[in-house]
Parts: C-alpha cells; sequence; structure tokens
C-alpha cells in the first residue's frame, strides 16, 4: 500500500471513531421524566410482591428514589446493598426508595427471600418497563434509577449502575 491509501484508510477510521463515539452519546442519552410522566407512575396500579397494591399517595410528598431493577441483572443486584444503606442513612430526611422488579411476581419473591432490603419493592412487569421508558429510559435497559422531589418533579436519572457518593449527592439536592 501507498501513502496515499495509507491516509484514507487512516481518515475513513477516524471518522468512523468519531461517528460511533457520537453516536454513543446519543444512544445513552437519559433524559429527565416529564411531569405528566410523574403522574402516570404515581396512578400506575402497583402491587407488591404478595399480590396487595401498593399505596402511592403515601409516596406523595417524600422524595423518591425509584430505582428499576431485575433479579437476572447483575449490576442491579450489586447496587441493592448500597441503595439499601442510603435508605437507612436517609429515612429520617422524608426519603423514600422503591424498587420496581421488572420481573415475575415469583422470582421476585424468590429473590426477596435471599436478598431482603428495607425500602418497598413493587412489580413491574412489562408494564414497569414500559413506565421506565417513559421516565427517559429510552432503551429499557437495567439499572435505571429516578429522583423524583417532594413536589413530585424528576430532578435526577441514572441509567446504569449508580455510584453512591453521585446518588447521595442527587438525593441531597432534592431535599
Amino acid at each position: 500500500m501507498n501513502r496515499r491509501q495509507w491516509s484514507i484508510i487512516t481518515g475513513i477510521s477516524l471518522l468512523a471513531l468519531l461517528a460511533g463515539a457520537l453516536t454513543s452519546q446519543w444512544i445513552y442519552k437519559v433524559n429527565l421524566a416529564s411531569d405528566p410522566a410523574v403522574k402516570a407512575f404515581f396512578s400506575n396500579p402497583w402491587q407488591t410482591p404478595d399480590g396487595k397494591y401498593a399505596d402511592t399517595e403515601q409516596w406523595q410528598g417524600k422524595v423518591l428514589v425509584v430505582n428499576f431493577w431485575a433479579s437476572w441483572c447483575p449490576p442491579c443486584v450489586e447496587e441493592m446493598p448500597t441503595l439499601d444503606a442510603l435508605q437507612t442513612e436517609f429515612l429520617q430526611k422524608n426519603v423514600l426508595f422503591v424498587g420496581i422488579g421488572i420481573d415475575s411476581p415469583s422470582n421476585i419473591r424468590q429473590f426477596l427471600e435471599m436478598t431482603p432490603v428495607s425500602y418497598p419493592i413493587i412489580i413491574g412487569g412489562i408494564d414497569g418497563s414500559a413506565i421506565s421508558k417513559q421516565m427517559g429510559n429510552a432503551q429499557g435497559a437495567l439499572p435505571y434509577t429516578v429522583i423524583i422531589n417532594a413536589k413530585g418533579k424528576s430532578t435526577y436519572s441514572k441509567l446504569g449502575k449508580i455510584n453512591e457518593e453521585e446518588l447521595r449527592s442527587a438525593i441531597k439536592s432534592a431535599l
């Protein structure tokens, strides 16, 4: 190959690299949930793993940390002890963590027997995945975390495993 051919190949490679980098930024962009999406979240008839309906009215007026997860998702499972510890840390500050399991009720019940947490877990199933998307998770990937302030406004969202300090800071900002 001559010098000109190498220059063309190098140029095309750099353009492909740049296009890939820009595309990945676009693909993984996460938006804050709109007001209608937050209202839909609160009005959804969420059920607990034991089949009872969750009283979402008790969630209103609190800072909510909503975590979409699944028992088959390794990063979801890895972050649960951190979420549990942060729930304990912020319990007296009007903060409530809610886990939405994108899984079957039986899988969630079985998982919680082995890995109990102190915050409420509700069944999301297919509807939970759709609500996750409405709340800014365009990819529908897990884990996905959203913070809703006490006034019902989304203030933070994170696709992927949470960073404890980043989440702590986002919670404090929502208070």
